[in-house]
């Protein structure tokens, strides 16, 4: 097995035969937990991966058996997200940590069309520093919720703890447990869900279930409440891709409500008469349970109320 050594500004790792062939920026994902897959791709074409003392700029680049690989990370630079004052539910907050429940609508960093306004920019006013490992736009982010999904969110104060953290969620130690509205009736009561996820071969903002170039994807769902039309499931995510639930729940027919994106209705048909409208998908982070990341023999668990649209939805579909 590849082994990571070395100080915070350099990553030293070797090529073992198991490895042989694999591509550059898939090795480097696989052995660098606390860096995405992107933020690497981003280095190995700025020059900064050596592979035996040359640099190599081409993330499909197949590394071969017995080959030194060495990684630079560039000193932090100033973040250029300002500092913003919002109003920001803190559930539980240390010296490494600050665990949140984002509200619906609120993106959690800057990005295409969403510059300002972000939860970055009122956690670097809540918190003056964050951890600078996520590069200059997702400072402390380890994991992110889309911006219409609500509830807990755990994020680094510290390189130190953003490093763990992404340990403890690459090793499954992290049990994330979600509520969501479906659309329709499952057939089963409670299962797991293998299936297979990868970005949508033409509509690039979209997942679908692809069973040749997918990354496997496990879903584990329970049946809380039948509901007109719909069911309350609560689910947990045994592995973190990009829109895992909604992607399950669309390929079984059951789409969330209101995820307009995935085939969720965004008006359901009342009996009596009356339309539901849901302006946003229903799904919601409602519990997150972790050891701490600098003191792992404590448990921590968070729990986010249901916000009060998803309560009202399933006020109004109970008793219609």
């Amino acid at each position: 097995m590849s082994k990571v050594s070395g100080t915070p500004q350099h990553i030293e790792l070797h090529v073992d035969s198991s490895c042989h062939g694999v591509r550059l920026d898939k090795f480097l994902s696989k052995n660098i937990s606390e860096l995405s897959r992107t933020r690497l791709k981003e280095l190995i074409k700025q020059g900064l991966v050596l592979l035996d003392d040359t640099p190599c700029s081409l993330p499909k680049h197949k590394v071969k058996a017995g080959q030194s690989i060495r990684v630079t990370l560039p000193k932090p630079t100033p973040l250029e997200v300002l500092p913003k004052k919002m109003k920001l539910e803190i559930i539980f907050e240390d010296e490494h940590i600050v665990v949140v429940n984002k509200p619906a609508g609120l993106v959690v960093h800057p990005g295409a069309g969403n510059l300002d306004n972000t939860l970055v920019h009122g956690l670097l006013h809540h918190c003056t520093n964050l951890s600078g490992i996520g590069g200059k736009i997702r400072p402390g982010i380890v994991h992110r919720l889309d911006k219409d999904t609500s509830g807990v969110m755990v994020v680094a104060k510290n390189d130190t703890a953003h490093q763990t953290l992404s340990q403890l969620f690459k090793e499954r130690k992290v049990e994330k447990t979600y509520l969501a509205l479906i659309k329709g009736k499952l057939s089963d009561r409670q299962g797991l869900l293998e299936l297979p996820i990868a970005r949508h071969p033409i509509k690039r903002t979209k997942m679908t279930v692809d069973k040749r170039r997918g990354r496997w994807a496990l879903t584990r769902f329970q049946v809380k409440r039948d509901l007109f039309g719909a069911q309350l499931v609560q689910i947990r995510l045994l592995t973190g891709r990009t829109h895992q639930i909604r992607v399950h729940m669309s390929y079984l027919g059951h789409p969330l409500l209101g995820d307009i994106i995935y085939g969720g209705p965004k008006l359901l048909q009342l009996e009596n008469g009356y339309k539901m409208e849901f302006r946003r998908q229903m799904l919601h982070s409602w519990k997150l349970a972790m050891p701490h990341p600098l003191h792992q023999n404590k448990k921590l668990s968070f729990e986010a109320p249901i916000p009060q649209d998803m309560a009202e939805a399933i006020k109004k579909l109970n008793t219609a």
